[in-house]
């Protein structure tokens, strides 16, 4: 992959390359978005599961195991470390916006201290990490993550997480509209199909975001 010329969208089939990206670890934070016990439970239903099967694979297979090794190497440069999760703050979710009140997949009901809320045990946050509870798609409306990045000095944003074409793309579009510089690891995110999930990154790339590889990613610390 290179990914100054991968997942380009119409727009910008004949862009000029961009710059080259240079990160410097006291001013970037990994934002892990939504990697929850919840999503990786398989449905009764048999017919459900199969549709699902290949969600759980890339999950399993790539999304999880990529994600914990860049997290690692995150906390090895220096780099902060920042958890995103949906989960509401009153039992019956009364909190929750409106997009998680609504009948069908995005109905969720996780109040905060539920086991199918917390990030999985492959991911799970140091003492001294930050952890964002969100009753929205973007991590960055309802939170105060907007205040909490301007307090550290961050500028750069690598976002890793679930679904590329939900909450992954909400916070991306957000932190691009507070004027932060976005990466998107592409080997870090999962939609529910792998169309979806190609379709969405080349949406948001070039405009929003950067979409790299993880091994991408690691060229880029100065």
């Amino acid at each position: 992959m290179n990914w100054k010329t991968a997942f380009r969208s119409f727009y910008y089939e004949n862009t000029e390359a961009p710059d080259d990206i240079r990160l410097v670890s006291a001013s970037t934070a990994l934002l892990v978005i939504d990697i929850q016990n919840t999503y990786l439970e398989v449905p009764d239903d048999q017919t459900e599961a199969h549709r699902w099967q290949p969600f759980f694979d890339r999950m399993h297979e790539t999304v999880i195991p990529n994600t914990a090794d860049l997290v690692a190497w995150c906390r090895v440069t220096g780099i902060e470390v920042i958890y995103a999760r949906i989960a509401c703050l009153k039992e019956d979710g009364r909190d929750r916006s409106l997009s998680q009140k609504k009948p069908g997949f995005n109905y969720l009901l996780l109040p905060k201290n539920a086991n199918e809320s917390q990030i999985v045990s492959e991911l799970e946050p140091n003492d001294n990490e930050i952890v964002i509870t969100k009753t929205t798609d973007s991590a960055l409306t309802g939170t105060n993550l907007r205040l909490i990045l301007r307090n550290m000095q961050i500028s750069d944003v690598i976002v890793a997480g679930i679904f590329t074409d939900q909450c992954v793309s909400s916070t991306v579009r957000s932190l691009c509209d507070e004027s932060f510089n976005v990466i998107v690891v592409e080997d870090c995110c999962a939609a529910a199909t792998a169309a979806l999930h190609r379709h969405e990154l080349e949406v948001i790339n070039m405009i929003y975001c950067h979409v790299v590889s993880s091994q991408e990613l690691k060229s880029f610390l100065s």
